[in-house]
């Protein structure tokens, strides 16, 4: 599992598309550059891989997060974690 964290494209594109934009987002401003945070889940295995684009990188949104991709490899054929004692 591992989260990446993106800053949002503003509304017209950054200032690649509009080099305007870059004045624009370096003034002083109340506006917040966002954030979205995918996390992303691979089964080592079978190399399943699930991903979601959520708010945060918190306790409580990993847990939903984790408990999500264990349904989702579960329903598309991932073996379940299983445990091997020698």
């Amino acid at each position: 599992m591992d989260v990446k964290k993106l800053g949002r494209i503003p509304d017209g594109g950054g200032w690649r598309a509009d080099p305007a934009q870059n004045a624009r987002n370096h003034r002083s401003s109340d506006r917040r550059i966002c954030f979205d945070y995918v996390h992303v889940a691979v089964d080592d295995h079978s190399r399943l891989a699930y991903a979601e684009a959520l708010p945060d990188e918190k306790g409580p949104t990993c847990t939903a997060f984790l408990s999500g991709a264990a349904v989702f490899m579960t329903a598309n054929g991932a073996p379940g974690q299983t445990r091997h004692d020698r």
